[in-house]
């Protein structure tokens, strides 16, 4: 849904970003890895509601979409009348490399303006956890930076989910 800007700011709310709040159409946005690993983090609370994401993101990975699986790309998946997950290219491979997270930034900030167009295009807000910042070792600084600039002032409507505390110390990524 989109308001204008100098009203809006992130709205961070408790709860799973696999069941995003709103009747308006909705874009559930995470990072993935380059790699085509899909298996740790928020994907296995994405898989457990959906199987779309993960069968389409395999299927990129393989090359059955005529866009290049690619570092800044972004794959949209409908997986009910209104919610779609984007499949955001953030990640190059998995785990630290000499000291250094897998997390790009630059990468993220190039998804979400096409995540932003996409919401445009739909009327829809834009939902997710503090993406980049789990297995890929951003700094939600960082992230957070990025997508006030790439989503809230392009008049997007942007939630970030915490879980509740009791989950966070079982499991970080609601699985």
């Amino acid at each position: 849904m989109m308001l204008p800007f100098s009203f809006m700011k992130i709205d961070y709310q408790t709860g799973d970003a696999t069941r995003p709040a709103g009747v308006h159409p909705k874009i559930i946005v995470h990072v993935c890895n380059d790699s085509g690993g899909w298996g740790k983090g928020f994907v296995l609370a994405l898989s457990r509601r959906w199987r779309g994401p993960e069968r389409c993101y395999r299927a990129w990975r393989r090359g059955e979409e005529s866009q290049p699986f690619a570092m800044g790309k972004v794959q949209f998946v409908r997986v009910e009348d209104s919610i779609w997950v984007a499949n955001m290219i953030g990640q190059h491979e998995m785990g630290f490399r000499n000291g250094l997270p897998p997390v790009r930034y630059e990468a993220i900030r190039e998804c979400l303006r096409v995540v932003a167009a996409k919401a445009k295009e739909l009327g829809a807000s834009v939902h997710m956890p503090r993406i980049g910042c789990g297995l890929a070792g951003g700094k939600w600084e960082e992230v957070e930076r990025i997508v006030q600039q790439e989503l809230i002032v392009a008049g997007i409507s942007a939630t970030v989910y915490d879980l509740p505390k009791h989950q966070v110390t079982t499991n970080r990524f609601g699985v």
